[in-house]
């Protein structure tokens, strides 16, 4: 089972589920704004089968019974745009093995007008979901899995554990076999049940199918009826804008609420409440920034109101194009930040930002930028005095974070597939014990009595180290307002953390002289070694023979081949194909390939490196059992926290900028030597 750690992300990104849905669209004659002209939908989400998604190697199936849905009301998009959205959901549920969503297009936005008209004249639009993936299982070749009622051949990848996300409405998904079909009713059929008889025959079909639109007309309005209704909207009209029209000469023009009421079908009564509560001074917020006066760059005044911490936050990731920004913040933070901060947001504003929330009355950074700078960072002390909420540090280090995180991930991240993970809380030396002796359960006796076992053990260490670097953000890329000195140089140090982590472990795997040796029985040389068939059976009879200290069989199989890049292509043969064609002049028949699906291959450029001392080659390979049930090599790291931290604070009283320091606190010790054998490939 492969675990995700928290807060990260697979490389693969979130899963992109296909499926189908239907619409059900108010019907001609329903007054624009009440809740009947809500257009309805239904999705079958996921059908419960294997998907094709980018970034996976092998098919998807999404295990609903593991599936976590926060809420029954997730929004829905377009193309997984967050600025695209399209209504919400009102029910989710697992039904025979798929996933059902229905909802309403709740959304005013182009994307929700183009959703309903294209499906009404009977474009097939197709669902895509979006899970963050916690939990994963790799089924190999040859093997069986059941999962939602059903049953799959390898090798497939089965998530075991995901979120639900939010659900997008997309013209072309993974899936090309589902289909969707739109219907128009009348108002007086409308219901919330959308599995009554009205809408049975429109269940999407389970394979490709072509189906008409079905519209049915409403009755033709008397020409009295039009009359009388146009003259109600004329009178309503007129009085929602008598209501937010100024009172005085100079005085407020609620244009805004004005546009709502007439847009959502407000009676005068809702308009006037509207506009009374509008009226109203806000009351004092302790840190809120508030609109209005002249604005720096990046700063819009068309948008009063409180900032908040994470509007600011999320401002930053969507001004520095940060991948997936739904990952980080809600639906409702992400549009506040895209209305607030229009054209971007520049490390002035921020800072400025932060500095008004802390009591700063200025407007302009450029005016005053010491100062701003030491109001920014004021945080602790207004805090005590019961006033900001706006924490500067809080931000750059969160914002930071993220780009750590897309630095970390974007190296060679081998080590974690052939490794055991230890969490530990401090950084003392701790112990490991394999248990062994005379552990098997003996006959009972007549009597009932059971014998005492007797158990030695075998001890492994490991220990914590602290890895850091300490970056700036100098005084120039203030003045220039480059936002790119919070997300580049992050990104920077998450990639260097990166390198770090397998330096380290590279170098302890490497330097295995003694590790793997003759005495421990693990090492195979000679020109019988190479990695192919008869030297993959000659390391897996060794690897199978290994016995405990009492003599006894481990008990345990091999799981990995881990090779360097000049075996790369032997390697994939060898899992994958199931006869292997020798090409010497005397063999002209295929081999059949006894390992086919047996070992996966795992490749690592560090292992044929010259510059890590010890066994480095560009020969030698080792057959690795699961680190799950035997680890060869073991990474410890503090509290659990496998990404490094980034944090930042003010540079010191003679230098003006924002320091940042990442750091990382693991270790890497090699740990039991019958979890390995290692074969030299040559003489």
């Amino acid at each position: 089972m492969n675990k995700i750690p928290q807060n990260t992300q697979l490389e693969a990104g979130p899963l992109a589920l296909t499926a189908s849905f239907q619409i059900e669209a108010a019907a001609p004659g329903v007054e624009a704004g009440s809740a009947t002209a809500l257009p309805k939908f239904r999705m079958v989400a996921y059908t419960g089968g294997q998907m094709r998604l980018a970034g996976w190697r092998q098919p998807v199936i999404v295990d609903l019974a593991g599936l976590t849905i926060p809420n029954q009301n997730r929004p829905i998009r377009f193309g997984h745009d967050a600025a695209a959205g399209v209504g919400h959901t009102d029910t989710i549920r697992v039904e025979n093995g798929q996933l059902i969503a229905t909802g309403v297009v709740s959304r005013d936005t182009v994307a929700a007008r183009e959703i309903v008209t294209s499906g009404k004249n009977g474009f097939p639009w197709q669902a895509s979901i979006g899970a963050s993936v916690e939990e994963f299982e790799f089924i190999k070749e040859n093997q069986k899995v059941s999962v939602n009622g059903r049953s799959f051949d390898g090798p497939v990848n089965v998530v075991r554990k995901a979120t639900l996300g939010e659900i997008s409405f997309v013209d072309l998904g993974a899936d090309g076999n589902t289909s969707a079909r739109v219907a128009a009713i009348r108002p007086q059929q409308e219901t919330n049940d959308m599995h009554n008889a009205q809408m049975t025959d429109l269940a999407p079909a389970p394979t490709a199918v072509t189906l008409a639109p079905t519209i049915q007309a409403a009755p033709a309005p008397t020409t009295a009826d039009i009359r009388a209704e146009a003259l109600a909207e004329t009178n309503r009209i007129a009085a929602i804008r008598k209501l937010c029209a100024p009172s005085a000469p100079g005085g407020r023009y609620f244009a805004d609420i004005e546009a709502q009421a007439i847009r959502e079908g407000w009676d005068a009564t809702k308009t006037e409440l509207e506009v009374l509560r509008a009226s109203r001074p806000p009351a004092p917020q302790p840190g809120a920034i508030q609109g209005g006066g002249e604005a720096p760059h990046g700063y819009s005044v068309s948008a009063p109101g409180p900032v908040t911490h994470d509007v600011l936050a999320a401002a930053c990731l969507l001004s520095a194009g940060i991948v997936k920004p739904e990952d980080h913040y809600n639906e409702q933070t992400l549009e506040a930040a895209q209305k607030r901060f229009r054209h971007g947001i520049g490390l002035q504003t921020l800072l400025l930002e932060a500095a008004m929330a802390n009591g700063y009355t200025g407007h302009h950074f450029r005016s005053d930028s010491h100062t701003i700078m030491r109001m920014a960072f004021a945080f602790r002390d207004q805090v005590q005095a019961g006033w900001s909420t706006i924490d500067i540090g809080g931000i750059l280090s969160n914002v930071a974070n993220k780009f750590l995180l897309e630095g970390f991930f974007s190296v060679e991240r081998v080590w974690r597939n052939i490794c055991a993970i230890r969490n530990v809380n401090d950084f003392k030396t701790v112990t490991s014990y394999r248990l062994i002796g005379k552990d098997q359960y003996e006959l009972v006796a007549p009597g009932g009595e059971i014998k005492h076992g007797t158990l030695g053990n075998e001890t492994y260490t490991n220990k914590a180290d602290t890895y850091g670097l300490m970056l700036t953000i100098d005084r120039r890329d203030i003045i220039n307002d480059d936002l790119g000195a919070i997300t580049t140089i992050p990104r920077k140090s998450g990639r260097g953390s990166g390198l770090k982590i397998n330096d380290v472990f590279w170098t302890v795997f490497l330097n295995n002289a003694t590790f793997f040796s003759a005495a421990n029985k693990n090492l195979l040389t000679g020109p019988d070694t190479i990695l192919n068939i008869d030297g993959l059976t000659k390391a897996e009879v060794a690897f199978m023979e290994q016995t405990d200290s009492d003599g006894k069989p481990i008990g345990l199989m091999p799981s990995i081949i881990l090779a360097p890049t000049a075996l790369s292509a032997i390697g994939t043969q060898l899992y994958k194909s199931m006869e292997l064609r020798d090409t010497t002049p005397n063999a002209k028949y295929p081999i059949a390939n006894p390992h086919q699906g047996k070992y996966r291959v795992e490749v690592s450029r560090y292992l044929s490196n010259a510059l890590y001392k010890g066994n480095a080659s560009s020969k030698a390979w080792y057959l690795l059992a699961d680190p799950n049930d035997l680890p060869l090599i073991e990474v410890a790291f503090l509290n659990g926290q496998e990404s490094p931290t980034i944090e930042t604070a003010e540079a010191d009283f003679n230098y003006l900028g924002v320091k940042m320091r990442g750091f990382h606190d693991f270790g890497v010790n090699l740990q039991d030597p019958r979890a390995g054998i290692r074969s030299k490939g040559e003489a």
